[in-house]
């Protein structure tokens, strides 16, 4: 099990709900597939899926934790039925001319929503489903909460269904005391980074003054005079592509989001071992990525001069709030 993008939260206080307590939350809130009617769903899974370790208990059921030292592995599943805008819009144009041709009367906006939803309600079980997983785990020691996605809002769904499963679970965003746009913009005009990190063949950069004014480069030597020339003109690092330590590859955002992580090195050693059943390979890998992160975790912030206290920016709980 192998990360391949990070998104941070810092927790306000310490994680001391015992495992076993925690399991119990959430098996009250374990995944179940959609209804007919239930356009999306959301619930705890075991995060070995196929592979999990049969727990103990009278049903033989996987268990929705997995504890190795001081890290706790959870996975939500998520369902969705897929059901295009543009199928319900041409059932719902189909519908309002057979009724405004048997009627003889015209069918006007307020209407047309009723019988466009009625369309939606009839379309929705017959729609095909999609499921997706994401993977998180709670470094308890460290007050980090680690989950893999891509984007902010799937990592917010994770959070929200966890903040859903405990009552409350309050964290805040990672804030360093140094702006990382401005310290690896630095990185790169001097060609070299610190705490163990080298510049990589690929970065963003964005015009202060002209967010949408981006130049990508990829695959590319950041040690060019053209490279040089953009950042001579005013443009600042806006994600950069780093290797830590040699053993871990990835790009780091501004908002300290990463993206595009490879264990190589790691996924190297981790095939040398001995494990005997594919449980156990995931326990190996897991153990290993935890351990290697906590370092690379540290680097991070001591780039950017450490973190601010989380306390100060707990985020928002917006799940019962109304647009």
């Amino acid at each position: 099990m192998w990360f391949k993008n990070l998104r941070l939260f810092c927790l306000t206080q310490e994680f001391n709900l015992p495992v076993e307590e925690l399991e119990v939350q959430l098996i009250e809130n374990a995944f179940i597939p959609c209804t007919s009617y239930e356009k999306s769903c959301i619930g705890w899974v075991s995060p070995l899926g196929n592979t999990a370790f049969p727990s103990e208990d009278e049903d033989n059921k996987p268990m929705l934790t997995h504890v190795v030292g001081d890290y706790i592995m959870l996975c939500a599943q998520k369902q969705d039925r897929l059901l295009p805008a543009t199928v319900v819009r041409e059932a719902t144009d189909e519908k309002v001319g057979e009724i405004e041709h048997r009627q003889a009367r015209k069918i006007y906006r307020k209407e047309r929503r009723e019988i466009q939803d009625d369309v939606f309600s009839s379309l929705l079980p017959r729609a095909f489903t999609r499921s997706a997983r994401i993977h998180a785990y709670i470094a308890v020691k460290e007050k980090l909460l680690v989950v893999d996605a891509a984007t902010a809002p799937k990592a917010e769904e994770f959070l929200n269904l966890l903040r859903d499963t405990l009552g409350s679970f309050p964290v805040a965003l990672p804030d360093s005391k140094r702006e990382p746009g401005s310290v690896m913009t630095q990185w790169l005009k001097n060609q070299k980074a610190t705490d163990k990190f080298e510049i990589h063949d690929d970065c963003e950069l964005v015009n202060p003054q002209d967010q949408t004014n981006i130049i990508r480069c990829k695959s590319q030597d950041l040690m060019s005079d053209e490279i040089q020339s953009h950042l001579s003109a005013g443009k600042h690092v806006s994600q950069l592509g780093v290797l830590w330590n040699s053993i871990l590859s990835c790009a780091v955002d501004t908002d300290l989001a990463i993206k595009r992580l490879r264990f190589d090195v790691m996924k190297e050693e981790a095939e040398s071992f001995e494990e005997e059943s594919a449980a156990q390979k995931f326990d190996q890998e897991f153990a290993v990525m935890t351990l290697e992160l906590s370092s690379f975790f540290k680097s991070l912030f001591n780039a950017f001069g450490g973190l601010e206290d989380p306390k100060l920016k707990v985020l928002p709980d917006n799940r019962n709030k109304e647009e």
